[in-house]
């Protein structure tokens, strides 16, 4: 994955997607062409992710209509259909219903105390979807610096905001998930960015957004709060919370942790999943280091590349069924940075990090 980087000045939605649509007009397309290829190939019609896209824009829209307009603007500036851009933002609402995909791992360090959290993050993903990474630095309408990393044409995934929060994103999977189109999780991602100074800013606006695909998206504060870290583990049944250990971890991989949510938890391989929560509770005593690289190493462990952690596509399969660590990313919420690599863990203990 080629990672790009964009830092805007505008403040305006429509015209700061106008300008990313027209900047990264060739990556948007391609991405959103190879979103469009691959939905009928794991059984969701062009007809039916259109109509939950749009629904998806439309429970967006009066969640937050600033989101939208920004999601417009992108497809003025690229010059393609809403409906697909729609659908684009929707990816994980479109494919909830039919797939059950599993990825990303992460780690937060968050104890009480003067330190800020240390935190990991890898992202998972098909390889053949995302052949383009943006990294994005925007000014909020509340004065605060956002940084964040996407897929091209969608809003957000991950990232950091001036006010010391910062959040990681890991897909779920609950017998609740259904087709109608809720607010797309990647949304709630960016809006939590955009708009909380606290986890409990954070907490409260995920909570005010209605959604039909689980997600939980893991927010963490450089202020010694309480709490001053959680994971918010959404889906359409209900919105649950899962706080740190007493020594500060939370850790967390693609099953639900919260246990009345746990017993609708349909991902597809919970063996995969508990497997790699497993090896991260096993290596969370090692990444205590404040060296991120260090960090990386510990998080892979004596497995190195080979840790249930990292990914690695296999090309024999078909692209539908192929996975790869595209991003290992850690929040650093005192300074407001992005620290990243394309690759896995090692890959980033081995050649070092890009800062953002």
């Amino acid at each position: 994955m080629k990672i790009h980087t964009l830092v805007t000045d505008i403040r305006t939605p429509l015209e700061r997607g106008r300008q990313i649509g027209e900047r990264f007009a060739e990556q948007i397309r391609t991405t959103t062409a190879l979103y469009l290829d691959f939905f009928p190939r794991v059984g969701v019609s062009l007809a039916e992710a259109q109509r939950i896209g749009e629904n998806s824009l439309a429970a967006l829209d009066a969640w937050s209509p600033n989101l939208t307009t920004e999601v417009v603007g992108m497809a003025d500036g690229a010059g393609l259909p809403l409906w697909q851009l729609a659908s684009l933002n929707a990816r994980t609402e479109v494919l909830a219903a039919r797939t059950r995909h599993s990825e990303c791992s992460t780690t937060v360090h968050a104890p009480h105390g003067p330190r800020a959290p240390q935190t990991l993050q890898t992202w998972d993903w098909h390889d053949s979807l995302c052949p383009h990474g943006l990294m994005l630095a925007l000014q909020s309408e509340r004065g605060m610096q956002v940084k964040l990393f996407c897929e091209f044409g969608m809003l957000a995934k991950l990232g950091v905001n001036s006010a010391g929060v910062g959040l990681h994103f890991n897909i779920l999977h609950h017998r609740s998930d259904n087709a109608s189109g809720g607010v797309p999780v990647h949304a709630i991602a960016r809006r939590l960015l955009e708009d909380a100074s606290s986890v409990e800013e954070a907490i409260e606006l995920a909570r005010s957004a209605r959604v039909s695909a689980s997600t939980v998206l893991t927010v963490f504060s450089r202020q010694d709060s309480s709490p001053r870290a959680v994971s918010i583990e959404l889906s359409p049944e209900r919105t649950a919370l899962v706080l740190p250990r007493e020594d500060g971890w939370l850790l967390h991989t693609n099953h639900f942790l919260d246990p009345q949510l746990s017993l609708g938890e349909q991902v597809a391989d919970r063996a995969d999943t508990l497997c790699r929560l497993g090896h991260l509770e096993q290596v969370s005593g090692q990444m205590g280091s404040a060296d991120l690289r260090a960090r990386a190493e510990a998080m892979c462990g004596a497995a190195g590349d080979r840790a249930p952690i990292c990914f690695h596509p296999d090309m024999a399969l078909p692209d539908t069924e192929r996975w790869e660590t595209l991003l290992s990313v850690g929040i650093d919420t005192e300074r407001c940075l992005l620290e990243y690599v394309a690759g896995t863990p090692v890959h980033l203990a081995r050649a070092g990090f890009q800062i953002f």
